[in-house]
């Protein structure tokens, strides 16, 4: 809990006694000081709220990104096996994907640039 909700509280608290002290003894200004206390509690109050909402928020945001590291590894641990078993189940459809990767890589990497149509100038 933040010390804002407690100060805004006890503030709240303070400012109900003093208005109605003072509508008891139909003072005015009393009254109107302890409905502006009471007034300025609640703004706190929720002020402090508002921070712990904030706080909780991000306390469960690093609580799912912590999660989803550590899961991660787990993930790519399984997606590994997973490949290993099926390149032990089918090596030679997986050679040769391995071997068709490969080659459009290289026709990727020895293809010639493209070259800028010239324009006419007159």
């Amino acid at each position: 809990m933040d010390k804002d909700r407690i100060v805004g509280t006890a503030k709240d608290f303070a400012g109900k006694v003093e208005g109605t002290a003072g509508n008891v003894a139909g003072d005015a200004k009393t009254q109107a000081e302890g409905r502006f206390r009471e007034a300025s509690g609640t703004a706190q109050n929720l002020y402090g709220q508002a921070k712990d909402a904030a706080r909780d928020a991000k306390d469960a945001a690093i609580g799912y990104a912590k999660d989803s590291y550590e899961k991660s590894g787990d993930t790519f641990r399984d997606g590994s096996e997973a490949i290993a078993k099926s390149v032990q189940e089918n090596p030679l459809g997986s050679l040769l994907i391995a071997g068709g990767i490969g080659f459009a890589l290289a026709l990727l990497m020895t293809r010639q640039p493209r070259r800028s149509q010239q324009r006419w100038r007159y």
